[in-house]
């Protein structure tokens, strides 16, 4: 009975923090019934300052790295990219909640070494790669991590019972791949979300989170629905109780990792409900300010996505202390 209201609370915290829902709202049933490993995160990058263990103090601000991945089967297995970034920095003490998304095509240096889109961070070293690549370049602790396939989001917002979004930037995508339910794995199909209020099932939720064409801000828009998405599922997670968490938990089954546990847990009971929209900060680098797109030689003709540090490492700053 205490793990199942553990998980029930966990379930609800993820819902009031926004982009936690997304990832981890069955942490404890899923790291302990579903048979994922759990990878710790590594030692700290050079110059990035450790924090306080969260069980030391209830008050204790934490930052997760939240990972989203395409992993269909043209991926091997846990080698995969990272089409999702985000930096959720959670304060129980002031009860505000901040994001930032990564976008998927930064070029940095990787822990693993060289230099590449950030994105390929954890198909060559995984979690860790992951985490350590994003501390070494955004000077940040990352406390945490959870991560989640296609998948897995799919049957999980469809057993939340979808979510609800106002759409504002419509989605038209003639190239969405259509690689999930079997089939040709390099094939495209069509998709549309069109503007105004919108109920979205698990599919159609992937659609409007993972459509990168004929977007007006490419990407960063795409960045920007994510965000959406995962406050959308902040109504749907209060209302879970126990008699889900089965059907949770075989959802996610294959399709979450995370570094989670009992002591996280623990230490935020009692703040959950405190947790609103209006406590929940989105970040989101456009261009021109805080990136530029290049393609040039120097990134081996690749299209990618260059950081200016200048501006994006005070605003990490003042969020992420």
């Amino acid at each position: 009975m205490r793990l199942a209201a553990l998980t029930v609370f966990c379930l609800i915290l993820s819902g009031f923090a926004g982009a936690a829902a997304y990832f981890f709202p069955v942490v404890v049933a899923g790291v302990g019934q579903t048979g994922q490993v759990v990878v710790v995160p590594p030692s700290r990058s050079s110059g990035v300052q450790a924090t306080p263990t969260p069980s030391a103090a209830r008050s204790a601000a934490f930052t997760v790295l939240l990972l989203g991945s395409d992993d269909d089967s043209k991926f091997q297995a846990d080698h995969v990219l990272t089409q999702s970034m985000i930096l959720v920095r959670v304060e129980p003490a002031t009860k505000h909640v901040t994001m930032l998304s990564i976008p998927r095509d930064l070029w940095v240096p990787l822990s693993t070494g060289g230099r590449a889109k950030i994105d390929a961070a954890y198909s060559y070293g995984g979690a860790s790669a992951a985490i350590a690549t994003v501390e070494r370049n955004f000077h940040v602790h990352v406390d945490e991590y959870a991560w989640i396939g296609l998948k897995g989001l799919i049957k999980l917002i469809d057993q939340l019972g979808g979510v609800d979004v106002f759409v504002t930037n419509p989605v038209l995508d003639d190239f969405y791949p259509d690689d999930i339910g079997g089939g040709y794995l390099y094939g495209y199909k069509r998709v549309a979300v069109l503007p105004g209020a919108q109920h979205l099932d698990g599919s159609r939720a992937l659609q409007y989170v993972r459509s990168r064409h004929n977007d007006i801000n490419g990407d960063f828009g795409r960045s920007a629905r994510q965000q959406q998405v995962l406050i959308g599922i902040k109504a749907k997670a209060s209302t879970l109780s126990a008699a889900d968490l089965p059907d949770i938990v075989d959802a996610l089954k294959g399709e979450f990792k995370t570094s989670m546990g009992l002591d996280r847990v623990r230490s935020l009971l009692g703040v959950a409900s405190g947790f609103d929209l209006g406590n929940i900060k989105q970040i989101v680098l456009y261009v021109p300010t805080y990136t530029s797109y290049d393609h040039g030689s120097a990134y081996g003709g690749q299209s990618v996505i260059v950081p200016h540090w200048n501006q994006i490492l005070p605003v990490v700053k003042a969020n992420f202390p």
